[in-house]
């Protein structure tokens, strides 16, 4: 092992006191310099957490009402007792209030949002500022259309994956200052590693399956405990193109991976040169929040497996960790958003090692994208307004025509407009000074001597300066906590003391993920709908998602329970009739939820108290029949 990593391992293990990296002792056991008294301590650590948590937040007791709720104040002072050193992370809180302030103003929860954002609320409010001065008559929703597109916009290339990653180069200068911030934010090397934008997530997966070569390293290999459009893309595309189509299981009722059959399937029976085909790999599930070892990479690496290592759902530090430059997957798929809590349009990132871009087939379809200047902001300067506002617009492409990034105009802009703009433009380069606002351009991209263009991504510039440790223990923190209260809502009048809400996957526990997927039941023992959940959030101003568990694997003792919980999935009724598909048709709907590194106690605990109001069987019935007296109009609340 290098010496940059004995470092990197020697400061996390440090900052995590009794819980050593887990990562450590597997690169320890690789090495077969077992450490078990390490692994007891590690187990002791965690072991101790989840007892901690269980028994810390209001011992020996269960909330029947959502009146009986403890408040705010008295929660929180409890919470900061179980968990002391979240008074260490008060920076984030300082990051959220100044760069994220609209979070507070419209007192919104986001708890639907996996993944990471690029720039922050203030950071495209400034942007704003610079290029466009308020006046008197501007309207105030102007500042959220920019939101819409801020820095950049996306536009589609006419072009293959393999022929982008042989000869694409690095694009503008703009495209180039974004792709090389992601992959340093990434940890990942520009010499071992090409990177292409795609239109979303579901994009990068089907130019992977377009371009694999199926044809002689035939099985796809997938890893997940939910339905994914994304994936279901991949694996239709695949299918098509002579795939054999694999798929873990997942054991009833924690949902763990079925380690045996996993392991049957990844393992060579016949060694041969030729590769095994393709294993797709989360290391966490972007909706229960299971975490998986980095050993079944290693596994698929050993066996002539080439790995597809999905990092949609990792938090926003685990996907630099060290750990990636150890296994060197074959492929990688991250997606950015662009501002967290407004506008989460943005692209997916597909990274590709160069020494396999050779194997590649030429793909048919499009979903490489270039990042281009913002256009609605172009457009919604009208060319007919006032002097004043022709003179903002006039200033707006002078601008942008001194930082090299804007193409074209003539679609944007009137042909009578562009002799006026060209000579106030020329007026703007005479001055000896130039304008500051060009120059740091609201603090967001700054001109170098030479011309080069740097784009300023706060929201990753955060998560870097905050670090693994305190954003990973903020987040673990609150979900477990989330957990623990979640748990204690019980119907009243109950014998059997029937809880309220039931989570799938793991529950309170050092290592998960925050995703959580759970449902909600009513006094009779009936599931609510998760889409009744959802728009009844919305009303209250939280952002909730749901999603469909499937691959799930039944003993003989849980077919009952099967009967009871899961449902068909629709998109594979067709599949099952005609018999081709071997994937599983059952699944169970569920609500989820996702914490990004920017929630607080307060998040969790209003989540907690509107789950509470279910326990009111009066709330849930009427509730109930008011959207199904709706939604034969509108899908709306």
């Amino acid at each position: 092992m290098s010496s940059s990593y004995m470092k990197e391992a020697e400061k996390i293990s440090g900052q995590q006191g009794c819980c050593p990296n887990p990562l450590l002792i597997l690169l320890e056991s690789q090495n077969q310099q077992p450490l078990p008294k390490i692994k007891s301590t590690t187990a002791a650590c965690r072991h101790s957490f989840a007892a901690t948590t269980t028994s810390s937040f209001f011992p020996n007791t269960h909330f029947t009402n959502h009146e009986s709720l403890p408040s705010y104040q008295e929660s929180f002072a409890q919470f900061i007792k179980t968990y002391p050193k979240y008074s260490e992370t008060r920076q984030i809180d300082k990051i959220r209030s100044q760069e994220y302030y609209h979070l507070s103003i419209s007192n919104h929860v986001c708890l639907d949002y996996i993944g990471i954002g690029l720039f922050s609320y203030s950071q495209v409010q400034s942007q704003l500022s610079a290029l466009v001065p308020m006046t008197s008559s501007s309207s105030p929703s102007s500042s959220n259309e920019c939101c819409d597109y801020p820095f950049f916009d996306i536009s589609c290339k006419s072009v293959n994956l393999k022929s982008e990653l042989l000869h694409g180069g690095h694009g503008s200068e703009l495209e180039s200052s974004i792709k090389k911030k992601i992959m340093n934010f990434l940890n990942m090397s520009q010499n071992e590693y090409s990177m292409v934008f795609t239109a979303n997530r579901s994009s990068a997966f089907k130019l992977i399956a377009e371009s694999y070569p199926f044809q002689t390293s035939r099985k796809l290999l997938t890893v997940y405990d939910h339905e994914s459009e994304a994936l279901e893309t991949m694996v239709n595309t695949s299918e098509k193109r002579g795939a054999s189509i694999l798929s873990a299981e997942f054991k009833w009722p924690r949902l763990r991976i079925h380690s045996e059959k996993l392991r049957k399937l990844i393992i060579r029976k016949k060694k041969k040169k030729k590769s095994k085909g393709l294993f797709v790999f989360p290391l966490q599930s972007r909706v229960t929040g299971a975490s998986y070892s980095y050993q079944w990479m290693s596994l698929a690496q050993e066996n002539g497996w080439h790995v597809l290592l999905d990092a949609c759902a990792l938090g926003p530090k685990d996907m630099d960790s060290f750990g990636l430059s150890l296994f060197h997957p074959d492929f990688l798929i991250c997606s950015f958003y662009k501002i967290f809590g407004e506008n989460p349009t943005g692209f997916g990132c597909l990274l590709v090692k160069k020494s396999l871009v050779s194997m590649l087939e030429a793909s048919v379809s499009a979903g490489i994208v270039s990042l281009v200047p913002p256009t609605q902001l172009l457009n919604s300067l009208d060319s007919s307004g006032s002097g004043t506002e022709l003179e903002q617009k006039s200033n707006f492409y002078t601008k942008l025509d001194e930082l090299h990034i804007s193409g074209s105009r003539s679609a944007h802009v009137p042909a009578n407009s562009e002799k006026e703009e060209r000579e106030v433009a020329q007026k703007e380069k005479s001055k000896e000074e130039p304008d500051q606002s060009i120059v740091s351009l609201g603090n967001n991209t700054k001109v170098e001597e030479k011309e080069s263009l740097e784009i300023h991504c706060r929201c990753l510039d955060h998560v870097d300066s905050l670090g693994l440790m305190q954003i990973g223990n903020r987040r673990r923190y609150l979900v477990n906590w989330l957990i623990s209260a979640l748990l204690k809502l019980q119907h009243p009048n109950r014998l059997d003391h029937f809880p309220l809400v039931r989570i799938y996957g793991p529950k309170i526990k050092f290592d998960r993920g925050t995703a959580l997927a759970f449902n909600l039941f009513d006094w009779k023992g009936e599931r609510v709908e998760p889409i009744l959940i959802q728009k009844l959030a919305d009303r209250n101003n939280i952002s909730l998602s749901h999603g469909l568990l499937s691959r799930l694997w039944f003993l003989d003792k849980y077919e009952e329970e099967k009967q009871r919980n899961t449902e068909r999935n629709k998109g594979e009724e067709k599949d099952a009739e005609s018999k081709k598909s071997k994937r599983t048709d059952f699944g169970i709907s569920v609500v989820t939820i996702a914490l990004s590194f920017l929630a607080n106690f307060e998040d969790v605990y209003r989540l907690w108290t509107f789950i509470a109001q279910f326990l009111d069987a009066d709330f849930v019935e009427k509730e109930r029949w008011r959207y199904i007296s709706l939604y034969q109009k509108t899908i709306e609340v």
